[in-house]
């Protein structure tokens, strides 16, 4: 397959990813699906299986269980018959079954002690890269403080320290979710990064000094200052399609010079509370 080709269908099947990403709740059909793609039923199959690796079949019942599994880790209070159901599971059982089969535990066992480096392993698809189309802009961000769980370790293991610090936020009430920013600090590139020494902050905005605790939750303070902005749109595992293109071609291009502060994002909503694909981050770049 020449490269004009096998760009053209890899869009075509970048369509069907986002269609099936915002429209898990509804009934996928694999007509709906072909026509999205402007594929013959035969060669749909053919071609979604080559570039993702699984069927498309397969794919939806990942995400779907992909986001239930959110739910069963960072929203205890929510009944697991109800994640089932409104996942689109006809019965508990059928989703316990259907989890097991996928993470290696029962949504209960998940929920109890979540695997989360096993559970990336299960996650982890062969996605066409999007052509992404970052638009920069230029701001000055205000001097925020901020408590701050910090990660050290393998990037498939962030969601455990994200579980900690949700716990702190849920516990105190000091940096409340509806009402103060959340951001995430990169310190360093994953894909470069040997993954024992991979550092990385979780952090929430907080109006006064925190207290001692048992969480491991530390002050600091995002500088002020300028900085490069661009919105993401979609699922934080993307966030390399926005972030590379600022580094290779924006910064290179812009006469800009970067400021002693790592990269950092602010996420202006969160899951479990909307769909993956319904996720906004803007990536802040900090500039002299």
């Amino acid at each position: 397959m020449n490269k004009q080709k096998s760009k053209l269908y890899a869009a075509r099947l970048q369509n069907v990813l986002s269609y099936i990403e915002h429209n898990l709740d509804e009934e996928l059909t694999v007509d709906q699906l072909c026509s999205i793609a402007n594929f013959s039923k035969f060669h749909f199959h053919r071609q979604f299986a080559n570039y993702i690796g699984i069927t498309v079949a397969r794919y939806v019942l990942l995400l779907r269980l992909k986001q239930a599994s959110y739910r069963i880790a960072f929203e205890e209070s929510v009944k697991i018959i109800d994640i089932a159901l409104n996942a689109g599971f006809e019965t508990p059982e059928s989703f316990t079954r259907a989890f097991k089969n996928a993470v290696g535990k029962s949504p209960s066992a998940f929920r109890n002690n979540p695997d989360w480096e096993a559970w990336h392993k299960v996650f982890d698809f062969r996605l066409p890269e999007r052509n992404y189309e970052v638009k920069v802009d230029i701001t000055n961000f205000e001097n925020t403080l901020i408590a701050v769980k910090e990660h050290l370790g393998p990037v498939e293991k962030l969601n455990n320290t994200v579980g900690q610090f949700i716990a702190w936020r849920k516990a105190t009430g000091l940096s409340p979710k509806n009402s103060s920013k959340t951001f995430g600090i990169a310190y360093d590139n994953p894909d470069t990064t040997e993954p024992s020494q991979f550092r990385f902050d979780i952090a929430g905005e907080v109006k006064s000094d925190v207290p001692e605790n048992t969480h491991g939750i530390v002050m600091k303070t995002i500088p002020g200052g300028r900085c490069a902005v661009v919105r993401h749109l979609g699922s934080h595992n993307r966030l390399g399609e926005s972030i590379y293109p600022l580094y290779r071609e924006w910064l290179p291009n812009s006469g800009e010079e970067l400021r002693d502060f790592p990269l950092y994002f602010q996420y202006l909503n969160l899951l479990p509370d909307i769909a993956e694909a319904d996720l906004v981050t803007d990536i802040y770049l900090p500039l002299k």
